[in-house]
């Protein structure tokens, strides 16, 4: 990932070629580093539904795995929905350490400063044992009302990263620092934390069952296959609870592949939802 110090350096370098190099132009290509906006109201409407309904609107959209396998909640309360900002980290280098802004300015506390109720910090770090931080640093992230902190590597001071209050998801916790191991190197660029894509301005949300990253470009569509979801399955533990039996009759069901002859396309029948007015029935997805 190209750092904010390397673009201008390469900027530098292109201008004195008169760009005229193809290479030069070349590292310059790069996409926006957001991919949309996500108002207040669409992040509530997320932060609503479980991790596992918004993994499964994105399933059944096509796209790639969004749960970022290994987070997991310090604190068994702990849930967040926020925006994206996001933190790289890379393995520490001598001449790293050195072209790193230093103090205040380094990276880290840039992402930090960025983040307010409505966003979550996630960081990506060089490996799952590896510290992002602990209680001194992540002290600003308590003043700041963070809405959440998410890493695949570990944290440290855990008792009072608990204390703090925001919630924390993590791969691990331990007792290692991280300076040695790592260097944070660039704020709110496209990170992969476990494999998984994240870009600034993405909704992250996290429960019990694991942390899921929602694309800006594609979250009113998510939600609205997702809350779909959601309520099918509220009817169908209804009917279940009320008449005992196995629940292959109705479930597992695929959103957009309902048929409303089914037993479950009857069953919905019977609760006003119908191909006019639920995208979940086949024939009726707008994804």
């Amino acid at each position: 990932m190209l750092s904010s110090t390397f673009r201008r350096a390469t900027a530098v370098a292109s201008s004195r070629l008169g760009g005229s190099s193809s290479i030069a132009r070349r590292t310059m290509a790069m996409g926006p580093a957001s991919g949309g906006t996500i108002s207040d109201e669409l992040l509530t409407k997320l932060g609503s539904l479980s991790t596992q309904a918004l993994v499964d609107g994105l399933w059944v959209m096509g796209w790639p795995p969004s749960q970022i396998d290994g987070a997991r909640p310090l604190h068994p309360s702990h849930k967040c929905v926020g925006r994206a900002v996001t933190l790289n980290f890379v393995p520490a280098r001598p001449d790293i350490v050195q072209d790193k802004p230093p103090g205040p300015d380094s990276p880290e506390y840039e992402a930090f400063e960025k983040c307010g109720p409505n966003d979550v910090l996630v960081m990506s770090s060089v490996g799952p044992w590896e510290s992002v931080g602990g209680d001194i640093k992540f002290l600003r992230l308590k003043q700041r009302n963070i809405g959440g902190l998410v890493t695949d590597g570990s944290v440290r001071d855990t008792d009072e990263i608990i204390n703090y209050g925001f919630p924390c998801f993590s791969y691990s916790t331990t007792a290692r620092q991280g300076p040695a191991a790592m260097q944070p190197w660039e704020c709110n660029g496209v990170i992969s934390v476990s494999g998984v894509t994240v870009r600034p301005g993405d909704a992250i949300v996290g429960d019990q069952d694991g942390v899921v990253v929602v694309p800006a470009k594609v979250a009113e569509k998510v939600y609205n296959i997702a809350h779909g979801r959601e309520v099918i399955e509220g009817i169908v533990k209804e009917e279940l609870t009320k008449n005992p039996g196995p629940p292959g009759k109705f479930y597992p069901f695929m959103s957009g592949k309902i048929k409303p002859e089914s037993p479950l396309g009857k069953l919905l029948a019977t609760k006003g939802i119908t191909p006019a007015n639920s995208n979940q029935f086949e024939g009726s997805a707008d994804w």
